[in-house]
């Protein structure tokens, strides 16, 4: 879906880390209790965005943040603004090894 919108592909092994990092794969995970959730949004889905920022990067007929395909293309699109590409976030993580729970 994204290199059909012309955006950049991440790689397997980045995607896999920012999803097994942020919702152990559970696209229906939930964070009810940081930050975000205490101002009434909530991290959601696969790779745990908030509803605000998924919008802002959902492609158009992409908009269920729980279906893991929506969420990976909103949050690739995240990090390539955020972070040059998801790539460059799940590298300067370790791929998960540096990753840190709340």
């Amino acid at each position: 879906m994204l290199a059909a919108a012309g955006k950049p592909v991440p790689s397997a092994k980045a995607m896999r880390a920012a999803a097994i990092a942020e919702s152990s794969g559970n696209p229906n995970a939930v964070n009810n209790w940081d930050s975000n959730a205490k101002k009434g949004t909530p991290s959601i889905g696969l790779t745990q965005m908030i509803e605000p920022t998924f919008r802002a990067y959902a492609l158009p007929g992409h908009k269920d943040i729980r279906n893991p395909v929506d969420n990976l293309i909103a949050s690739s699109r995240y990090c390539d603004a955020r972070y040059g590409s998801m790539d460059n976030m799940a590298a300067a993580r370790g791929y998960g090894a540096y990753w840190r729970g709340y």
